[in-house]
């Protein structure tokens, strides 16, 4: 049964979340808006904690979860005003992202009420091959070419770097991070951490690619900060 639980979180914490974001961005929906429909995630638990699961999120808590959002608008507001000709919204793109919103949120409450404790090597095992199965049939249907190499010759390194970073990065190094988190903590608590994803994206991107960095997105970085630390200190995640 613990492998069929480690499954479905798999299915939606991996092939819908993480598909369903890939393919709002490649139907034309801007990293912007993405990462707002997505960042709802701590907002939903929150309100599926009190209303169904029958958990108490403290008024603070629930400060600290609308101090956070209103910092995420502010980091990938930039965003916004940066979107090109296709790099916007419509019905397809809508539903991937709204799509990936509820299989994060959906899948992150299954995994802290069914999942038991077990090596994260093991769960992640288990996770990814049931993800595989799922987005394998849908990658086969892919038309365009994967181009490793460069028409003058050598590897794309960019093509090579992203494939890197999302398969040891984010797949491995973040969802093994997320599971322990689950695992061990509150899940409004855990959730809020979702709200810095944006700011340590833009620092990155300031790092790597000499994107500017506003005032701002300093602004909505320290608002940020500061709502999770509400609802961290509120409910402390546990050791």
């Amino acid at each position: 049964m613990q492998a069929l639980h480690l499954a479905v979180t798999g299915v939606l914490m991996h092939a819908v979340y993480l598909g369903g974001v890939w393919a709002a961005v490649k139907a034309g929906m801007g990293s912007g808006l993405s990462s707002l429909i997505v960042g709802i995630q701590p907002v939903l638990t929150a309100i599926w904690l009190t209303s169904v699961g029958g958990q108490h999120v403290s008024r603070r808590q629930w400060l600290g979860l609308v101090l956070g959002f209103a910092g995420l608008v502010l980091v990938v507001s930039r965003k916004f005003d940066a979107g090109g000709p296709g790099d916007q919204a419509n019905w397809l793109n809508l539903s991937f992202a709204v799509m990936a919103l509820l299989a994060i949120t959906i899948g992150t409450l299954y995994q802290k009420r069914f999942v038991q404790p077990c090596d994260v090597r093991s769960a992640n095992t288990v996770q990814l091959l049931a993800a595989l199965l799922v987005t394998l049939p849908l990658a086969l249907l892919e038309t365009e070419p994967l181009r490793w190499t460069l028409p003058g010759g050598g590897w794309n390194g960019e093509l090579v770097g992203a494939m890197a970073w999302s398969v040891l990065g984010l797949t491995l190094g973040g969802s093994s991070l997320l599971y322990l988190l689950i695992q061990r903590g509150a899940a409004a608590s855990v959730t809020s951490l979702m709200y810095l994803v944006p700011p340590c994206t833009a620092f990155i991107a300031w790092l790597l690619f000499s994107e500017p960095i506003t005032a701002t997105t300093l602004a909505g970085t320290a608002l940020t900060a500061f709502g999770v630390s509400l609802v961290v200190r509120a409910a402390p995640i546990k050791t």
